[in-house]
Formats: structure tokens, sequence, C-alpha cells
């Protein structure tokens, strides 16, 4: 059975409550709902900050813009 103890409370008064209480320093925030590693977090961000300046800097200007226009029609046709 999970631990259901660890999740933030549903009720909106209650909830408002809590990011009072977080806010104040009363109480801390000890509800991590990721489950994620944080160094593996950290070593992903990383890599994605760089990714799409390496990419760029191996295009070529005409690939560039193709990339751009092709950003661009996915953008416009979404709405």
């Amino acid at each position: 059975m999970p631990d259901r103890s660890r999740k933030r409370p549903r009720d909106p008064n209650q909830l408002g409550k809590l990011v009072v209480d977080i806010a104040t320093g009363e109480t801390q925030d000890m509800f991590d709902d990721s489950g994620k590693d944080p160094a593996a977090v950290a070593l992903g961000r990383k890599g994605g900050l760089k990714g799409g300046k390496a990419r760029a800097a191996n295009m070529t200007a005409v690939e560039r813009s193709e990339a751009a226009r092709r950003a661009a029609r996915k953008r416009w046709d979404k709405g």
C-alpha cells in the first residue's frame, strides 16, 4: 500500500493554510512528489541547457532557417 500521508491536502482551504505556513516559516515543505534523484535531474538539466546551442552551432544557416520555419509552423498550427 502506498504511503499517502505525504501528499498535499486536496481541500483548497487546507492547501491554502499549508502554503501560508510554509511561506511564514511555521512548517517546512516536506512534500516531494517528483520521486526523482536530484543528482540525475541536475545532470539532465545540464545536458539540456547546452543541447540547443550545440545543435545550432553544427547547423548551416539554411538548416537553422528551415528548423525555425518548421517550429513556427508547428506553433501556429496548434491554435
